[in-house]
């Protein structure tokens, strides 16, 4: 497996702060969720089409992993802006040579919601217009969607090829309360990208940890992807610029990078 941090872990950080401590720490790439005050990766000054190229360069081997937008499918409100969004998203992956772009049915995490058949209509689009670009779009375990037996309905109705889920470990089983065997049998074939974090719920809210310190089965679900040979990235999604008194990024990605390879042994 390869391994890379969400930017969305280090809000403050510039592209060159990112890209530096990913390469002095051995990460193999990141994943863009904002740099800076930017969010909106197509906005992003270091990827705006002059410079690119430097941006590539400066990359070196280090690869981007995922661009994650925040496009959200399955909700009737401004469902054109949401649609507008990903595909903003999936041509600058294509210009970054990046493979992956996330898309989400709704905005919450936890289970929800969402208009099936508007979600199936756009990803279907989604994936044709991907499929010229050599990127994919992945939808997240979120929302509806953490009851993974539905999305293996979505994903085999959608009758793509260019499809495939970020199985976001957390969701699923901290709001679906799906054990991991359960997920793995619903959508395992479908998985192209992984997201990792751990918590625990205390007097009703979901407290974030650092991996090892929440109760999420985390050597099961690395273990299940081990099994059925998955060799994609495992991405640490900190959610530092949400909650911003969780542990600064330099601590975190540099823990995160041990403890993963550990569980992958």
């Amino acid at each position: 497996m390869k391994y890379s941090f969400s930017t969305l872990g280090c809000p403050n950080w510039s592209f060159d702060d990112i890209v530096s401590t990913a390469k002095d720490l051995g990460y193999d790439g990141v994943e863009i969720r904002g740099v800076a005050n930017e969010l909106f990766a197509p906005k992003i000054k270091n990827f705006s089409d002059v410079l690119i190229p430097k941006s590539i360069k400066r990359l070196g081997n280090l690869k981007i992993s995922c661009l994650t937008s925040n496009a959200c499918i399955a909700v009737k409100e401004d469902n054109i802006k949401h649609y507008n969004e990903a595909v903003a998203y999936l041509d600058l992956a294509g210009k970054l040579g990046a493979k992956y772009v996330r898309v989400m049915c709704t905005n919450r995490a936890m289970l929800d919601d969402g208009d099936y058949a508007l979600a199936l209509a756009a990803y279907k689009r989604l994936a044709k217009h991907g499929a010229a670009l050599g990127v994919t779009p992945l939808l997240e375990t979120n929302g509806m969607f953490c009851d993974t037996e539905l999305l293996a309905k979505f994903m085999n109705d959608t009758c793509e090829e260019n499809i495939g889920v970020l199985w976001d470990i957390h969701h699923p089983y901290r709001y679906g309360r799906e054990d991991i065997s359960t997920t793995i049998s619903n959508i395992g074939k479908f998985i192209k990208y992984v997201h990792i974090k751990d918590s625990v719920r205390l007097n009703g809210a979901t407290v974030y940890k650092m991996l090892g310190a929440g109760d999420l089965p985390l050597k099961e679900a690395i273990d299940s992807l081990k099994h059925i040979g998955y060799d994609g990235f495992v991405t640490l999604e900190w959610v530092k610029r949400w909650q911003p008194d969780l542990d600064e990024p330099g601590i975190v990605f540099a823990r995160y990078i041990d403890d993963i390879k550990q569980l992958c042994d």
